[in-house]
């Protein structure tokens, strides 16, 4: 008799070119799909939105009549950084596509109250933002630390969410002694974003866990690198300090309650955070474990075309399982 993770994957079908080694977990390699055309970047539609406290900016793909799919952001990142994935997602799945620039992030407000920059603020941010832009259940997508964002939001308010996609993310550090560590780290590349914002935007670019997007050239270099350098430092400074991976308390313990179907990504070049997603598989309810072939830490940039169509399969599939008996489709 099948697991639960193995009852799961079965019922995820049509992933493309994907082989299957352990249970509940698909391998997919970009060489296997089509490439969708981008969409320009002055198609999205732009608004501010006022949610939970913060102002925040917020890009919109696809028709607003869509199915709602939340896409987060990384560290240093912005809605402009997920565009790759949020314009491939909008063509796949012909869905409302609201990327917001988290706060102290992008366009979005800079507050100084370090409180608004919590992982579980930043969580009822998105939850509020829903709320404004009148969607009352959400697909949620998160990329690193806004895959923490949305793993919270999991925990805390599982009703909310449809479906939840996490991209190389983590629930947070377990051991007190890490978790101190990493506090401090974390408050030293603080003061070095204040001190030499441009030379901590070149070292956080030439951190090995993005060594694979230099693959993808100069061009891109100089424009994500403008993308970074294009947000507040303060405000930068101010979640890491607040919202880094030690600052958060853990969510381990909570992982149980989360109880939308839950996609778990990971570039398969990414040792470290396989490793975590296995770990948050584990204790999930309804988790799927996703490899991208030829991919490092930031998998919908470096292999954008398999990223997008595992994550729009598994929208796709749990869509259908709302259109009739999610049981069936998502076993618990």
């Amino acid at each position: 008799m099948a697991d639960r993770s193995d009852r799961a994957l079965l019922a995820l079908t049509g992933f493309p070119r994907r082989e299957f080694g352990q249970a509940g977990r698909a391998v997919v390699s970009d060489r296997s799909v089509h490439a969708v055309a981008a969409i320009d970047r002055d198609s999205a539609r732009r608004r501010r939105v006022r949610a939970a406290g913060v102002e925040l900016a917020v890009s919109e793909h696809g028709p607003v009549t869509g199915v709602p799919v939340v896409v987060l952001h990384g560290f240093t990142g912005s809605a402009q950084a997920m565009d790759p994935l949020a314009q491939r997602l909008a063509a796949r799945l012909a869905a409302r596509i609201i990327c917001p620039d988290l706060v102290g992030h992008g366009g979005s407000e800079v507050p100084e109250d370090l409180d608004l920059y919590r992982v579980e603020a930043m969580a009822d941010q998105v939850a509020a933002l829903a709320d404004a832009l009148g969607c009352e259940t959400i697909h949620l997508v998160g990329y690193s630390m806004g895959g923490r964002v949305a793993l919270t939001l999991g925990c805390t308010a599982s009703h909310r969410l449809r479906s939840l996609s996490l991209i190389g993310a983590s629930g947070g550090i377990t051991d007190p002694d890490e978790r101190q560590r990493r506090v401090g780290a974390d408050s030293a590349r603080a003061e070095h974003i204040t001190a030499d914002f441009e030379a901590f935007v070149d070292e956080w670019m030439n951190d090995p866990l993005f060594a694979g997007q230099a693959a993808l050239g100069e061009a891109y270099l100089r424009a994500t690198r403008a993308q970074r350098l294009a947000s507040n430092p303060a405000g930068l400074a101010r979640s890491l300090l607040a919202g880094g991976t030690g600052a958060m308390e853990p969510l381990h313990d909570r992982l149980a309650g989360c109880h939308p179907p839950t996609l778990l990504v990971a570039g398969a070049r990414d040792l470290k955070f396989c490793a975590i997603s296995e770990q948050l598989a584990a204790g999930l309810p309804r988790a799927v474990l996703a490899r991208i072939d030829d991919a490092g830490h930031a998998a919908h940039l470096e292999q954008p075309d398999a990223t997008a169509a595992v994550i729009a399969e598994f929208i796709t599939r749990t869509q259908q399982g709302d259109s009739a008996d999610r049981d069936n489709v998502w076993p618990g």
